[in-house]
């Protein structure tokens, strides 16, 4: 109990110094250096663990096609190439023209600037208005693309002329230090994808959007591309790639309205393509237009809303350029597309051999 002469009560003096005191946490004594080997040893073992998931379900080690691939393919054209064979084109020609088979054949090697998911088209502008390309432009048409003008990766021109130095090595850094080692270093094997991608339950009436599995791998730093193999071993795995090409496809013919809007998408598209093809071949520049093979529903789905006549024959006609369709060639019939819209590997080695034979026939064709 205090008296009149103190107090068991601290003085303000007291807890000002107290609380200006500089906190002291004292820590345990711990083996920091068998604790760092710890950490270590299981991030190792753990990415162990998932190269070899990745590796059981058929993944193989491949380049990412990124902006910065393709960045690297297309100064090539301003860096002393100006008269190369360049392809360009959605992911069909990207996927089925194999650059090894082509340069087997003919001595060149071409330059692969197919973007996947995106109309030709920007890259066809963007080439016209290159006065050092100068040689021969294969056009891929895949016509739900090309004649809509949609893409995912028509922003690719423009970042090729703005990448940083920054951003080139680290494109370089990635390509040869893990792209080409690691089979979980692909972008689809990310764990939060594969979450996604989980069969989750579905509310009713709610229709679940499938985004784009893994398709392709790239197979060389020069963009070449090829059929993973995972989709013709697992017909599981085709039909999931199916339904994702078709699962926003109308089943029956376009209504009036549909097709005002799609007829006046195909006249702005080849507007824009016999513009760019009068630049190109007022320069020298040779332009083929190339329909790769689709099947199934893809195909039929095609037909229904970009039919040739309407599309492809007009293409032809309005730009004056030469065309190579895979329903005119016996030998590019009878191909496997395990998935409806690319290629499997050994027939799309067939098909560009077909594809080349077919080059060649045409009228003042060049390397």
């Amino acid at each position: 109990m205090p008296s009149s002469t103190s107090s068991s009560e601290p003085s303000a003096g007291a807890v000002i110094a107290a609380a200006e005191a500089p906190y002291e946490r004292a820590l345990p004594a711990l083996p920091i250096a068998q604790i760092a080997l710890l950490a270590i040893v299981s991030f190792l073992l753990a990415m162990a663990g998932w190269e070899a998931y990745w590796r059981a379900q058929g993944g193989v080690p491949g380049y990412r096609n990124s902006d910065g691939l393709y960045a690297i393919q297309r100064r090539r054209i301003d860096e002393g190439e100006g008269g190369a064979l360049v392809a360009i084109g959605s992911s069909r020609l990207m996927f089925d023209l194999q650059l090894d088979v082509w340069q087997r054949l003919s001595g060149v090697r071409p330059i692969q600037l197919s973007l996947e998911g995106t109309s030709a088209m920007p890259i066809l502008e963007d080439l016209a208005d290159d006065p050092d390309f100068t040689g021969t432009l294969l056009v891929g048409v895949t016509p739900g693309l090309f004649f809509s003008g949609r893409g995912l990766r028509g922003n690719v021109p423009e970042y090729t002329r703005r990448e940083t130095p920054a951003q080139r090595a680290s494109q370089w850094l990635s390509m040869h230090g893990l792209e080409n080692r690691f089979a979980w270093y692909e972008p689809d094997f990310a764990l939060f994808t594969g979450i996604e991608r989980l069969d989750w339950p579905r509310r009713a009436g709610v229709e679940r959007y499938i985004d784009v599995p893994k398709v392709s791998v790239t197979t060389s730093t020069d963009r070449n591309h090829r059929m993973w193999t995972r989709l013709e071993q697992d017909p599981d795995y085709a039909r999931l790639v199916q339904r994702v090409w078709t699962q926003r496809q109308p089943r029956g013919p376009p209504t009036a309205e549909q097709q005002a809007r799609i007829a006046a998408e195909i006249e702005r598209e080849i507007e824009r393509a016999v513009a760019a093809v009068a630049k190109l071949r007022a320069r020298g520049v040779r332009v083929v237009f190339v329909r790769a093979p689709s099947d199934g529903e893809v195909l039929a789905g095609e037909q229904r809303r970009y039919p040739r006549a309407t599309t492809w024959d007009v293409l032809l006609a309005r730009t004056g350029a030469p065309g190579i369709h895979f329903e005119d060639h016996p030998d590019m019939q009878g191909l496997w597309l395990p998935e409806w819209s690319h290629l499997a590997g050994a027939d799309a080695d067939r098909w560009t051999a077909a594809l080349y034979r077919a080059y060649v026939a045409l009228p003042d064709a060049q390397d």
